[in-house]
């Protein structure tokens, strides 16, 4: 129970803080650093509790480089997306305000984006979180963080930017994307989580 409840918080701090500060649209506020520093430290405190996954995409990813239970996955992916859609009703209830759905102008664009910058985040975790060659290492929260504002700054405008599906739920609850284009990012994140952990296994085969 105490790895559920840690997903749910860090991935409910991780969404709250993308309405914070998306919602508003607030001069000199700049969202992408402020997600990437929230699941950072989110990552930092949850990882020794669950394994700091706060993403459906990630834990299938963790999955099947052997590093998570069978029996933890739906569970996680249910607390993962519970906490998106707390979060997004909280963000709203402190702006005063829900947003304006995302126009998804090109379909296989955002698909793409979704999943390349999906894949990098699953494939970091991977390395940098599960890896023998990298135990114990003092830099896994940051790698990741980045990895997720890396890909807000490049393909945010294209796709929204989510790279996790319990984030888009959120983002559909906060009306920063229409319910009718989550398909988009399920697809695309769980298939570049499933990618990036086949990637993992076939590079490190050796380096479990």
């Amino acid at each position: 129970m105490k790895k559920y409840i840690a997903e749910f918080v860090g991935t409910f701090f991780l969404v709250l803080t993308i309405g914070l500060t998306v919602l508003p649209a607030a001069d000199g506020v700049i969202p992408p650093l402020a997600i990437g520093a929230a699941l950072m430290v989110m990552v930092y405190a949850a990882g020794h509790i669950s394994g700091a996954h706060f993403n459906p995409a990630v834990t299938l990813a963790v999955f099947i480089r052997g590093k998570c239970d069978l029996k933890d996955v739906v569970p996680y992916w249910l607390v993962q997306v519970l906490a998106g859609l707390a979060a997004a009703q909280t963000a709203v209830f402190l702006v005063g305000k829900s947003g304006t759905p995302m126009e998804i102008k090109d379909v296989p664009q955002a698909l793409v984006a979704e999943f390349l910058f999906t894949f990098a985040l699953a494939y970091v975790v991977l390395n940098v979180a599960t890896a023998k060659a990298t135990a114990g290492n003092s830099f896994y929260g940051l790698a990741i963080g980045m990895t997720v504002m890396a890909g807000a700054f490049s393909v945010g405008g294209i796709s929204g930017g989510s790279f996790n599906p319990a984030v888009a739920a959120g983002l559909a609850g906060m009306k920063l994307l229409s319910f009718s284009d989550i398909w988009i990012h399920v697809v695309a994140d769980m298939a570049g989580g499933l990618v990036a952990a086949l990637a993992f296994n076939f590079l490190c085969s050796d380096n479990e």
